[in-house]
């Protein structure tokens, strides 16, 4: 395992990663930010709590733990039913969805969350844009990339 302490010039690119990705800057030079690599995985802590990670893509995508602070990301809903598949790390097929966010686009990140509690529950990529996923009656519309429970969530 490798870890360092990101510099204030070094938070300050990531932020703009952050900002280009998600429109959001929520680092501060107060923050101690470290990079971690540990098998095959790089991610960040931000004062303490693991807040964004690398995928196999190389894209920043935000951990479900920071989302349970502050949700940055548009929402696609699912009914009770869809709760155990998903936060199993099933994707989303359209059946379950109540409720989606408006101007979501294909290949955009989503939060799924649960109609009774609104928490989240995974991250998924959009597989077709809101209108596309609103005019489906069946078929997969989200594939999940993190859930509760995977190997992200449950480090440390």
């Amino acid at each position: 395992m490798k870890s360092r302490r990101l510099s204030k010039s070094a938070i300050k690119f990531l932020n703009q990663d952050l900002f280009q990705e998600y429109g959001i800057e929520p680092l501060t030079k107060k923050d101690i930010v470290l990079e971690i690599e540990k098998e095959e995985m790089k991610y960040f802590k931000v004062n303490d709590d693991i807040s964004f990670f690398y995928n196999e893509d190389e894209v920043l995508i935000p951990t479900l733990k920071n989302l349970l602070k502050n949700n940055f990301l548009k929402n696609v809903t699912v009914d009770m039913g869809a709760v155990k598949f998903v936060a199993s790390g099933a994707d989303i097929m359209r059946p379950g969805v109540v409720e989606i966010d408006e101007k979501i686009h294909e290949g955009e990140l989503v939060t799924i969350i649960d109609v009774n509690n609104k928490k989240p529950l995974a991250i998924g990529r959009a597989l077709m844009d809101s209108d596309g996923m609103n005019n489906a009656d069946s078929g997969k519309c989200i594939e999940s990339v993190h859930h509760i429970g995977d190997k992200i969530w449950n480090l440390e």
